[in-house]
């Protein structure tokens, strides 16, 4: 495998919320003002390790989202950096009210890390499969919203998220995902990471999430086929780096964004929003289609929906064709 131009030996997999755990107890040592909330799924989300850790700083709300955010509220007002976690489904669409009207519009220091999003979540269906939430979330005003790569971008997310004084959404996924950083990784709040970059190219990828490594297996593809890449990570997608944005319009043939989300008002949109704007070129999305997801195995899913890298390939060669 060739990542950013160096060929990686082996692929190593590692789980997004394993580290979010993991960090989470890390920064709890640091800073005694650390709170951590969930809604009974600690298990899942991994919070149980602060819990363990920490168990007079750690809450279970129980199945109540709504009022977990409330309570999130008015720990930050008190003074707390509030962690909250669930099922990204449960974090974002049911207590959006509450995120929009007691978090959002004070600018309170909660940090809302979800897991399980997007389709990769497998069998569990369309319940509790979330294509929406950077969508809704990304016209909240004030709100921060973040989508690690891998286990090491996510460690230095949430790390990040502590010197934010406002509200931050971090999305992680349910299954092992391949590394793509090393500790020498620096995540900065509204900027890309170019993964490889040229002056000029053919195709131009901007990726987020699990979609990282995608675009760039199937860069690899392009290129075997004679095709020039730049790929870039969009961790942060609001604030998005709306340079590096206009930058990749203007030295590609064509922009392809890759999401794990509805082409719909996630990160394909805010980049056509942007070079609507600043430099108007073709842009071809590839995400979820405006149709809800379904059950089955994360792969199967992807390769269904045209997620894998194959797929993506064979999408770019058509319309560069």
């Amino acid at each position: 495998m060739v990542i950013g131009g160096k060929r990686m030996e082996k692929i190593i997999m590692q789980s997004t919320r394993d580290f979010y755990g993991k960090t989470l107890v890390e920064l709890g040592k640091e800073n005694k003002n650390i709170i951590v909330l969930d809604a009974d799924l600690s298990a899942s989300t991994r919070t149980s390790l602060f819990q363990k850790e920490f168990p007079d700083r750690f809450f279970n709300c129980g199945i109540s989202e709504a009022n977990m955010m409330g309570i999130a509220a008015g720990l930050a007002l008190s003074g707390k950096i509030v962690f909250v976690s669930s099922f990204a489904m449960f974090a974002t669409l049911r207590p959006y009210e509450q995120i929009r009207n007691s978090i959002a519009s004070q600018n309170l220091n909660v940090k809302i890390v979800a897991s399980h999003a997007g389709i990769s979540v497998g069998e569990d269906g369309l319940s509790h499969q979330t294509i929406e939430d950077i969508a809704i979330l990304r016209v909240m005003p004030n709100m921060n919203i973040f989508v690690p790569a891998d286990a090491i971008s996510t460690n230095k997310i949430v790390k990040e998220a502590v010197r934010i004084n406002g509200p931050v959404y971090i999305r992680l996924s349910r299954p092992k995902t391949p590394l793509i950083y090393d500790e020498n990784y620096e995540f900065i709040r509204g900027k890309a990471t170019f993964i490889k970059d040229s002056i000029k190219a053919d195709v131009g990828f901007i990726a987020c999430g699990n979609m990282v490594f995608e675009a760039i297996r199937a860069s690899n593809l392009l290129e075997r086929e004679g095709y020039s890449t730049i790929i870039a990570d969009f961790a942060s997608i609001k604030p998005i780096d709306k340079e590096a944005i206009v930058k990749i319009g203007k030295s590609s043939r064509l922009v392809v964004t890759l999401e794990e989300h509805s082409i719909i008002g996630g990160l394909g949109g805010a980049v056509c929003e942007v070079l609507s704007e600043e430099y108007p070129t073709k842009v071809l999305r590839i995400g979820i289609m405006d149709v809800f997801g379904e059950s089955g195995s994360p792969e199967a899913l992807f390769k269904h929906y045209g997620l894998t890298s194959e797929e993506v390939y064979k999408k770019v060669i058509k319309f560069l064709k």
